[in-house]
């Protein structure tokens, strides 16, 4: 994946602020202070197209980019960060919720785990809601730099546990060497390849 152009679209919290489906559609989401917009940020080769910041929670829209006119990236609000208005934190399941059962051109999630953290409640919802509406999950677990190379394979086996997945399901990601982003871009573009090349219709169908 080479990206030539990436450009905010627009900000929403329920569908009918949603942008036109004109692209497949490839969310983001994660635990509050995970490294989500540093992540995004590495794909995408930019500094700073997504805020990132000391104060977990910041993220509490949906935000959608167009990438090089060939799909959308949906950065998902944050959840799990005791601090953010408790009105707030109860707005986020049934926003990324509906986000995720309404949105046909929804074509894979990446979704991702901090290897210090053990996942918790509210990661578990959210891969029952992706398995629930058949969303193609590709997880990610960032922040590999943090622990020892020895002890990698202990906390990879812990988030493995904890969520039902395989070990070889999940992506090893480093912001600071910049390990694994070739692979989470490699896996995204075998999404999009499976995909119609000229967008998508104006109901969110892929076009013939």
């Amino acid at each position: 994946m080479k990206i030539n152009t990436a450009e905010f679209i627009k900000s929403a919290t329920r569908p009918a602020h949603y942008p036109d489906p004109l692209y497949p559609e490839i969310a983001f989401a994660g635990r509050s202070n995970v490294g989500k917009s540093t992540l995004i940020n590495v794909l995408l080769n930019r500094k700073n197209l997504v805020r990132t910041s000391a104060t977990p929670g910041r993220t509490q829209l949906i935000n959608f980019f167009n990438v090089n006119q060939r799909f959308v990236l949906v950065d998902l609000p944050g959840y799990g960060f005791a601090k953010v208005p408790v009105a707030i934190r109860k707005a986020w399941g049934p926003m990324v919720r509906t986000y995720l059962d309404i949105r046909d051109c929804l074509v894979a999630t990446v979704l991702i785990f901090d290897v210090r953290r053990t996942p918790r409640e509210e990661d578990l919802h959210l891969l029952d809601w992706l398995e629930e509406f058949g969303v193609p999950t590709i997880p990610v677990i960032s922040k590999i730099d943090k622990v020892s190379r020895s002890q990698r394979r202990q906390h990879v086996e812990r988030i493995a546990t904890a969520t039902g997945l395989p070990v070889d399901a999940f992506s090893l990601f480093s912001a600071l060497s910049r390990e694994g982003i070739e692979d989470i871009r490699e896996r995204i573009d075998t999404v999009l390849e499976r995909q119609p090349t000229d967008g998508m219709s104006a109901d969110g169908e892929p076009r013939e």
